[in-house]
């Protein structure tokens, strides 16, 4: 697969740490063109795009808080600008809408500005940065969406995050509908518990380590390159005749 994106354009929301990271650099070393999307990790973007750039590979930086209109438009001005500084044309090949949080907890300790908070990225977000996306999309684009295996089945303890990766998988299904007549493909990967920083602090605590070991079937935490392989394939050549579809990567939790 090496090079096999020459010539492509990718942009990840998202892409300063994590699973984000790890997607910026693997489509960079098989030849596409990335900009790493952050909304507060400056120097973690820019370590990111550093790294692609001395390994041979292109990249740039962008900033927004996707969850505000206006940094979204702000965002692809950024982005259309970092094209033009590094002489590419203008258009966009891989959309993938990586940026997300968590926050809220059971029903009683749910408050609205949890709800509003982890909607406002997880969805407004990410629907807002695909239609701005959509207008430079080429034709046989690639749009993925990173969900989470808790929209599969109930989550009580978390039931705001899980409720906003339930939207994010059934705004995959019509986006896909409405993108396919130019043969763009919309799916979305649904990762189970990886080794991030957002869970280092949680994984301290053995019951909770133990708990996600012993639920999933290959008996570890998943690692970003995990993740980043199955983005990989969907945006790849290989990738052209799946759509519309959520895609678990989660090492067989709660088989």
């Amino acid at each position: 697969m090496a090079n096999d994106l020459n010539g492509k354009t990718a942009l990840v929301t998202g892409g300063s740490r994590g699973i984000g990271a790890q997607v910026c650099r693997t489509l960079a070393a098989r030849g596409a063109a990335v900009a790493v999307h952050y909304a507060s990790g400056e120097k973690e973007a820019a370590a990111v795009a550093a790294g692609i750039n001395t390994a041979g590979g292109k990249a740039f930086t962008v900033q927004a808080d996707i969850s505000r209109h206006a940094e979204v438009v702000s965002m692809f001005a950024q982005f259309d600008a970092g094209l033009a500084k590094l002489g590419l044309p203008q258009g966009l090949d891989i959309l993938v809408n990586n940026a997300g949080r968590g926050g809220g907890g059971p029903l009683g300790q749910t408050t609205e500005a949890d709800f509003d908070a982890v909607f406002g990225l997880n969805v407004k977000g990410l629907l807002f940065v695909t239609q701005m996306a959509a207008e430079r999309l080429r034709d046989e684009g690639r749009v993925v969406n990173i969900s989470s295996a808790t929209s599969r089945g109930a989550q009580a303890a978390r039931l705001v995050y899980a409720a906003s990766k339930w939207a994010v998988n059934g705004l995959t299904l019509s986006l896909a509908q409405e993108l396919a007549p130019r043969r763009i493909t919309v799916n979305a990967v649904a990762p189970g518990a990886v080794a991030t920083d957002m869970i280092a602090a949680a994984r301290q605590d053995k019951v909770f380590n133990d708990m996600v070991i012993g639920a999933t079937a290959f008996k570890r935490f998943g690692e970003p390159q995990d993740i980043a392989d199955v983005v990989g394939f969907l945006v790849g050549p290989q990738g052209g005749w799946v759509t519309a579809q959520v895609i678990e990567a989660s090492g067989g939790l709660r088989l």
